[in-house]
């Protein structure tokens, strides 16, 4: 068979949302996968720092921060972190109009003090109490710090948290020719959670580039995901599937859907396009 590369998104795909640990099918669907000849990548929002504990489970490089860090073996090939001018405008516009920022640098990834006291407060309105519970979990194992920590290291990306649209308004004005702002569907609640991520890259710029370092054509990707974050990555891939446990409006984007990461979806995806 020829070979492939495949993109996988971590949080809602490979693995349970906070979960540093995949499926033990999932981990040999990746492992076949890769004594076939393939390569997987994993291809995720999360910084290096966040996805580094999955590693251990065999890949031949990885998509950090959106796009914005990349690796492919030990080779770096991208690495794209704000301008220090990026990023004051950007802390500053989003501070200004109450707008709670999660940092993400190489080391780990620091969020304002207020944040989880924000989502304690909204606790039990629509699927906030979800939120929260996922919130606390990867605050508890995916090294997310107090901003009082923060050094001022390189930033790839501003997870953010914005009580309404209109506190987002002014922050979209001033921010908006350097950085796309992916935000999620509104909760019930009315808060809005996203991230801004510098225009220079994305999901799909980073398949794109994956692939011209392994002279592999980009018929040749493979891209799963679930979530909006992961819309540029499934219209550049090759072949694009959602998790069953994906979001309706990515469902329909997909070229397939296969079963959630609950029901071994990726194995048995891996298994209908003969990849194991």
């Amino acid at each position: 068979m020829e070979r492939k590369v495949i993109f996988l998104d971590i949080d809602g795909t490979l693995t349970e949302p906070g979960s540093n640990e995949p499926p033990a099918l999932a981990q040999e669907a990746i492992r076949q996968a890769r004594a076939r000849g393939h390569q997987v990548f994993l291809c995720s929002g999360r910084n290096y720092a966040m996805l580094s504990p999955l590693l251990q489970y065999g890949f031949d490089g990885f998509v950090a921060s959106s796009g914005g860090y990349i690796r492919c073996g030990d080779e770096v090939i991208y690495d794209c972190p704000m301008t220090e001018e990026q990023k004051r405008a950007a802390m500053d516009s989003l501070k200004e109009n109450g707008v709670y920022r999660t940092v993400e640098c190489i080391d780990g990834a620091y969020t304002d003090e207020g944040f989880k006291d924000f989502l304690r407060d909204h606790a039990g309105e629509g699927k906030n109490s979800e939120l929260l519970r996922w919130r606390e979990q990867i605050e508890a194992s995916l090294d997310i710090r107090p901003m009082a920590e923060y050094k001022g290291q390189p930033v790839y990306k501003i997870v953010i948290m914005s009580p309404s649209r209109e506190n987002l308004k002014r922050p979209m004005e001033v921010l908006g020719e350097d950085f796309m702002f992916c935000l999620q569907k509104e909760e019930e609640a009315g808060f809005i959670n996203g991230e801004i991520v510098n225009r220079q890259f994305d999901k799909g710029k980073a398949v794109e580039r994956v692939c011209a370092y392994l002279q592999i054509p980009l018929e040749g990707s493979i891209a799963f995901g679930d979530s909006a974050n992961d819309r540029e990555m499934l219209e550049m891939a090759g072949l694009s599937i959602c998790m069953a446990n994906g979001s309706e409006e990515m469902k329909k984007l997909a070229d397939e859907v296969c079963p959630s990461v609950k029901d071994d979806g990726l194995w048995k995806a891996f298994k209908a396009h003969q990849l194991i």
